[in-house]
């Protein structure tokens, strides 16, 4: 409840339906929010890359009947770099209302930290997972950021983080900005910029700590 509004935790102690990549871990993130809220008549429908794309629209047949659903996201924001993009989509197309509800955004809060292009500024998702597709959007990416003057941020499966870290200091220019921000809102969080050179003399653990990755190179 420190990064989450009362509005919310109002909103989930009056729904029954929900949309999630999880039951197990939906139903706890709802008791936390809601202790007293009972468990045996909630309703799930699962989203992730196991879902059928013929069933998702059915999943909005109660808001058309007038009843509201809930749609949670695994980690981060909903709809974002977040399967439920998908089902937000088919909410507009069948003209049903969709209200976001207040937030941490990992993307912003790392952007607000980091010290670069606030203006300007690009989220990218998961990069490449190919050795060389990999190297080549990197460079890309750092490119950019020049041209444009624009902050480029991205993310990784999070046990694959420290490799991420070591192939944008072997990859980018020495003197290319990183902001490293990770474990954001937690009692854990770590938010650093430095230019390559500088974190190739670093010791960083990042294993399995959601991380945002920020780079850009200055003119």
């Amino acid at each position: 409840m420190e990064v989450l509004p009362a509005s919310v935790q109002q909103k989930v102690q009056r729904l029954e339906i929900f949309i999630a990549e999880n039951e197990k871990t939906a139903r706890r993130a709802i008791k936390k929010l809601v202790p007293e809220k009972s468990q045996p008549s909630l309703k799930f429908f699962l989203l992730n890359k196991h879902t059928d794309p013929a069933e998702i629209p059915s999943f909005l047949n109660a808001c058309k009947e007038g009843e509201d659903i809930g749609l949670l996201s695994e980690a981060g924001c909903p709809g974002v770099a977040d399967p439920g993009a998908e089902v937000v989509k088919i909410a507009h197309r069948e003209r049903i209302q969709v209200v976001p509800m207040v937030g941490p955004s990992s993307i912003l809060l790392a952007m607000m930290a980091s010290g670069m292009n606030g203006q300007n500024f690009a989220f990218n998702g998961y990069l490449p997972i190919d050795k060389a597709a990999r190297k080549s959007e990197i460079r890309n990416l750092e490119k950019l950021s020049v041209e444009k003057n624009q902050a480029q941020s991205f993310i990784e499966t999070p046990y694959r983080n420290n490799k991420m870290l070591e192939d944008l200091i072997q990859i980018l220019n020495p003197s290319t900005r990183i902001c490293v921000a990770c474990d954001l809102t937690l009692g854990t969080e770590f938010i650093s910029t430095r230019t390559a050179s500088e974190w190739a003399k670093t010791k960083m653990d990042l294993h399995k700590r959601p991380t945002i990755f920020i780079i850009q190179k200055d003119y």
